[in-house]
């Protein structure tokens, strides 16, 4: 028969206190209460939030669950005129509100960085140079130098306002259309730096400038995910753990503790942990597109994205979190 030893390395201790720092999976007997315990995966739960002002698709994220921000989008309405928007809101952790004043230049597929009160808005199409950029002070948006790589579609963002990352995305009617180029943003001006390893059009992203993290997306337009997951130190990119689903999913978080969410007409909701994902709540809706990376791991928001890939959406959800591991009393029950 095999025993617990032969599956996990090791042998049921008995201690007189629990320890501070068990491994997933591990078992032990408390000897001073006399119970039987474990270290269980609980995963993390999505919960709905406020409904945005605006039913909108490919629009941009920045922010965290209490602070959040979107902007730019497309209403995809057959009863009324489809144009891109330059509509800006604010979360609070309850209600969004629209700001008074929008993007400068009205526009979807773009990608964003930073906080509620100072953010950056990078790409896009319309129209369909895809450099723009614009830098928002939590009041107004103020144009700025613009990318060197075009970026009409799916090119993704992490950072600050004054420190941010673009990464990969596509750019309509140019050949490769899919590109690994990235560029860095020192507040002033984009500057083209080490390319990814393989081209990537919409992933999703977490982290800083130095510190940072991307997943998922497509190589081709069009084309089959993947799961594949590169770390930036600054300089250089670093493969590590794949997604255990491959999508281009929508991301938040840090390099070490990043949460993966939604994309491709998925519900499927990841967290990592500096080099293994693991399977965490599902989003009630399947949401799409996705751009730049809002919230935390332990506090996530979906905001922004589509139920379908043409559809409009205005639907917020909340992530608690981590999909952490908790002591379990063991129990014949």
């Amino acid at each position: 028969m095999t025993t617990f030893k032969e599956i996990r390395g090791t042998a049921i201790q008995s201690v007189s206190s629990d320890p501070t720092n068990p491994e997933g999976g591990q078992i032990w007997y408390n000897n001073t209460i006399g119970v039987l315990k474990g270290y269980k995966f609980t995963a993390g739960t999505w919960a709905s939030g406020g409904n945005m002002v605006n039913s909108y698709y490919g629009r941009a994220q920045a922010g965290t669950q209490t602070a959040g921000l979107v902007f730019g989008g497309r209403n995809n309405n057959p009863a009324s005129p489809v144009v891109n928007s330059n509509a800006t809101e604010k979360y609070d952790g309850t209600t969004w509100t629209a700001n008074p004043t929008g993007l400068n230049t009205s526009r979807r597929y773009l990608s964003g960085c930073g906080t509620q009160t100072a953010a950056l808005a990078f790409g896009g199409v319309d129209p369909t140079t895809g450099t723009m950029t614009e830098s928002f002070n939590g009041t107004s948006w103020t144009n700025v130098n613009s990318l060197n790589t075009p970026r009409t579609q799916s090119g993704s963002g992490f950072g600050t306002q004054t420190a941010g990352i673009v990464a990969g995305g596509h750019n309509f009617g140019n050949s490769p259309n899919v590109n690994g180029a990235v560029e860095s943003w020192n507040g002033t001006s984009w500057t083209t730096v080490t390319a990814l390893p393989t081209s990537r059009s919409g992933t999703g992203t977490s982290g800083t400038q130095t510190s940072g993290l991307i997943f998922g997306g497509s190589s081709t337009y069009g084309g089959a995910a993947t799961g594949d997951t590169f770390k930036y130190n600054g300089s250089s990119w670093t493969a590590t753990g794949s997604l255990n689903t491959a999508r281009t999913a929508g991301g938040g978080g840090t390099q070490t503790s990043a949460l993966a969410f939604g994309g491709d007409g998925l519900t499927a909701t990841e967290e990592f942990n500096g080099s293994t994902w693991i399977n965490g709540g599902s989003l009630s809706t399947a949401k799409n597109f996705f751009r730049g990376s809002i919230g935390t791991q332990a506090l996530g928001l979906s905001a922004g994205a589509n139920p379908t890939p043409t559809g409009n959406g205005n639907t917020t959800e909340e992530y608690t979190g981590p999909s952490g591991l908790a002591v379990k009393k063991i129990t014949t029950s």
